[in-house]
């Protein structure tokens, strides 16, 4: 971005913190803190996993941005599926200079990145952004032929514009009505319009203070006969333990609804007894049920595991940042091995496990074939921890393809025991061990599994490890002969420019395959800038390449681009936050882009 525009960015002002979940599923209300403060807790668990905008505190997350407006017809409210237009709110899809200022990526409905990854499908994420979406003018779309949708993300809605929405909500099977201001005052309206609409499958109304009344009179609206909704979204909508009475009759209401996200509202351990109480009826077929920030203690988990040993559909539980301790997790480890159901899916990041609980969870792993993403990110589970699960995580019935293990207390003994997993399952595909100090022995450990047959990790997610230079060769190396890791991730890591001098050594040798480098705030300068730019002409894979907040000037930025921008270079994506240069080099910058459409830099 340029110098003179510095002062005025918000993101000079917000901390290093990135949130990446609002490029993959729910996290369009994430917020990072401000200078000299922590962020905030929904904040720090992605901040290791990330790749995404930063905001401010109290600010939303800038979204997937649209790069021109989308044609309205009929009365301005209703558009065809435009599947390669990026969608958001248009101010938030301001240009610097010409160039968009945040991160994009055309992504359909359908092939939504992984938490942290820019490719492939991710089915059953949360509502946002992505191309074929007209949001925030509130538009309405075609999500087929044969689904309509209505989608409105961070407006403030005036009454005339609410009494135009109304009608649509009577008919659209999809409404999102996302941030936008709704109180419990217009849930009346909303209650009314869904009792009229029976081809509703999916409504969400996240980050609205609907509070207990309000959400009362929503759920009441889908009480009626001839409601099929199958997704239900009321994150963040101050819900509490009093407003889920009504969570049991309408639940054994609405046999259809299959997934439901609760999470970010205190209802505390009296609500989850309430919901629990629902979820055990034989009419509630609920697969997926998410339950981030929801007050919940150990005395919840006893109900939970009732559940669990009764429903036979349960595939995805989501309990992340809930302080359930050591006691709480043992309880609902148990009714997971009694539980018939076919688990695909447990998060328990925050949540206060010990390396006791590793024991409990390797029981499950072990026999459950079915699950094959298990998140427990920022506990404290240590080297011990990571040798008792290892045993279930090699069983053979295991078939684990994400295990995300972020600021676990991990050292170079832990990924000893990781790197025997590494080389005999070939299931797994994705590992993050950010924010452990496994330093330069530990990646070293990690690079050999990596190169084992039996590996085949697509994702590595090694940010803030106390790397140093000294493991790029070993690193550089293994990226020269591995045919299978598709991003690597080695920010917040004391490399400088010998060790990405070295990085490029082995991502110049021919037939290698990363798509994605992350190497934010790694001491870079222009002389790393130099062996970067030179590996760009010489390499055909690497389609992302994230340097922000490192110390590159304009004119290392204007080297990369010159590689970029030839033909040859792959390169779709250059992000550069936190990096500043001259109003003329902004303009070489704009001419670059148009020149090669394909090519995005990000500032």
């Amino acid at each position: 971005m340029p110098v003179s525009r510095f002062a005025s960015h918000p993101q000079v002002i917000a901390s290093r913190f990135i949130c990446s979940n609002l490029v993959a599923k729910k996290c369009f209300s994430c917020f990072v803190s401000a200078p000299g403060q922590p962020a905030p807790p929904r904040c720090r668990e992605e901040a290791w996993r990330g790749r995404g905008r930063r905001s401010l505190w109290g600010q939303p997350a800038f979204p997937l941005f649209r790069l021109q407006p989308a044609p309205l017809s009929g009365a301005g409210l209703a558009s065809a599926r435009c599947p390669g237009r990026l969608s958001s709110k248009a101010s938030w899809g301001q240009k610097v200079g010409g160039r968009v200022s945040g991160r994009v990526g055309p992504r359909p409905s359908w092939a939504w990145p992984r938490p942290h990854s820019t490719r492939g499908p991710a089915p059953n994420r949360s509502p946002g952004g992505s191309s074929g979406r007209v949001h925030g003018a509130g538009s309405a779309r075609k999500h087929s032929p044969l689904t309509m949708s209505l989608e409105l993300h961070y407006e403030e809605l005036s009454d005339t514009r609410w009494t135009e929405l109304l009608p649509l909500m009577r008919k659209y099977e999809v409404v999102r009505l996302n941030d936008c201001g709704i109180t419990g005052q217009r849930c009346g309206d909303i209650s009314s319009a869904l009792r009229d609409n029976p081809a509703l499958t999916e409504l969400s109304l996240y980050s609205n203070e609907l509070g207990d009344s309000g959400v009362q009179l929503v759920l009441q609206g889908l009480q009626g006969p001839t409601c099929r909704i199958q997704k239900l979204c009321l994150q963040n909508c101050s819900l509490t333990g009093a407003g889920c009475r009504t969570l049991p009759s309408v639940l054994r209401a609405l046999p259809s609804l299959h997934t439901l996200d609760l999470s970010y509202n205190p209802m505390g351990d009296a609500g989850l007894r309430l919901l629990c109480e629902g979820l055990l009826d034989p009419q509630c077929h609920i697969e997926r049920l998410q339950l981030d920030y929801s007050s919940l203690t150990a005395a919840s988990c006893e109900p939970l595991a009732a559940v669990l040993r009764t429903k036979r559909e349960l595939k995805e539980l989501v309990l992340n940042n809930n302080d359930l301790g050591e006691a709480g997790v043992r309880t609902l480890c148990q009714g997971l091995a009694e539980s018939p159901c076919p688990l695909e899916s447990l998060r328990l990041e925050s949540c206060g496990l010990t390396s006791a609980n590793c024991q409990d969870l390797c029981g499950i792993v072990a026999t459950k074939p079915s699950l094959c993403d298990l998140k427990l990110g920022d506990n404290k589970l240590g080297d011990t921890g990571i040798a008792a699960l290892c045993p279930g995580l090699l069983s053979s019935s295991s078939q684990l393809k994400t295990l995300w293990l972020w600021e676990c207390d991990i050292t170079a003994s832990g990924c000893r025991d990781l790197c025997r997993v590494l080389r005999a399952k070939e299931s797994l595909k994705e590992l993050s061990v950010a924010g452990n100090a496994v330093g330069d022995e530990g990646m070293r450990l990690l690079c050999e599994s990596l190169l084992e047959p039996g590996c085949r990790l697509e994702m590595l997610w090694a940010k803030s490890c106390c790397l140093t230079a000294a493991c790029c060769q070993q690193v550089s190396a293994m990226l020269a002969q591995n045919r299978c890791l598709q991003e690597l991730q080695m920010s917040n890591n004391h490399l400088g420019d010998a060790g990405v001098k070295g990085l490029c050594q082995g991502l110049s040798q021919p037939g290698t395959v990363l798509q994605v480098l992350g190497l934010v705030d790694c001491e870079v300068t222009d002389e790393g800038c130099s062996s970067l730019a030179s590996l760009l002409l010489a390499n055909h894979s690497l389609q992302e390449l994230d340097l922000s907040n490192n110390c590159v000037s304009g004119q290392g930025v204007l080297r990369l681009v010159e590689s970029a921008q030839q033909p040859s270079c792959s390169l779709e994506k250059l992000v550069l936050f936190d990096t500043y240069w001259s109003e003329e080099t902004e303009d070489l910058l704009q001419a670059v882009e148009e020149k090669k459409p394909s090519l995005k830099i990000i500032s």
